[in-house]
């Protein structure tokens, strides 16, 4: 969810995307990685994304139209999780390692161009605190010991991959490559920090040490490889990837597949047979505490 050079995906501009005529249809589905298949939970006419599993198992986050919404695991919607004032929040949102805290991006209603920051707000309750002051920044990992968190952040006319204390201050530049540098997430382990590139040309996976150094690329083939999300149990990522070249930018409606990631061998194989997704589908990490579910969404369109 970038400046308008790489696509900003507010709602109202995914709506212009949308053919005259038609509407969204979003669908909320959990891959199971022992049957290798996918099981539909949640089909409704409205556009919905990013399913986030809680760390304890008994449910999941979505957002949609500004808001962050708990579904229960047979895709029936339970509450929408308070966040304040703020009623713009987008795709980027996820819970701490220890289940305690959920982390948010979200744009402030008084700013009327396109703005994102960066929130926490305790999963029992409680007030919101904004940990970044700059804008656009976009929340995308939190490391397991709760003590740091990365996002990805445009400052000088470049997206790069920033951390930060999770009690907000000062933020630290880990990525300075021209192009987009996205969708960081610390391993289980906090060994690595996983993000997706755009240094070499072409979108792929890549990898460093939770300090920024030893960047390794992780991906080399000729889709456009998107938000690699950590297993628990550290030996695998799933990923989404465009089966046409996009360039830097990673929009809706387009045909895309889910491929899983081999650590250790760099061996990537495929989970899903394409279908019509790309933004919304699984921009954060969204696997259950076991690692053996993880969930998703595609989306369609049909006549108003």
């Amino acid at each position: 969810m970038k400046n308008i050079f790489f696509i900003i995906f507010s709602f109202n501009v995914l709506l212009a995307q949308i053919p005259n005529g038609k509407k969204i249809v979003s669908s909320l589905y959990i891959y199971d990685m022992i049957g290798k298949e996918s099981i539909l939970l949640a089909k409704e006419n409205r556009y919905f994304e990013a399913p986030n599993w809680a760390r304890n198992g008994t449910y999941l986050l979505i957002n949609s139209n500004g808001k962050i919404e708990k579904y229960s695991l047979n895709g029936e919607y339970l509450e929408t999780i308070k966040t304040g004032s703020l009623q713009k929040c987008n795709n980027d949102h996820g819970i701490s390692f220890d289940g305690r805290t959920l982390y948010f991006s979200s744009g402030k209603n008084e700013i009327k161009k396109h703005n994102s920051f960066i929130y926490k707000t305790s999963l029992k309750g409680g007030p919101t605190e904004i940990l970044t002051i700059e804008s656009p920044s976009y929340w995308h990992g939190v490391s397991p010991d709760n003590k740091f968190i990365v996002y990805c952040a445009e400052r000088e006319g470049n997206y790069d991959i920033y951390k930060m204390s999770s009690n907000g201050g000062k933020e630290i530049r880990l990525s300075n490559a021209k192009g987009l540098d996205d969708g960081p997430e610390y391993s289980p382990d906090g060994k690595y920090i996983y993000f997706n590139s755009y240094r070499t040309g072409k979108m792929q996976i890549w990898r460093m040490l939770n300090d920024g150094s030893n960047k390794e690329q992780m991906t080399f083939d000729n889709y456009s490889n998107w938000f690699a999300h950590i297993a628990p149990h550290n030996e695998s990522a799933v990923l989404i990837s465009y089966i046409k070249d996009q360039g830097q930018r990673h929009p809706f409606g387009k045909s895309v597949k889910l491929r899983l990631l081999d650590i250790e061998t760099k061996k990537v194989s495929d989970l899903t047979s394409s279908f019509f997704g790309g933004q919304g589908t699984i921009n954060v990490h969204s696997w259950n505490p076991e690692g053996t579910k993880f969930a998703y969404v595609s989306y369609s369109l049909i006549d108003k």
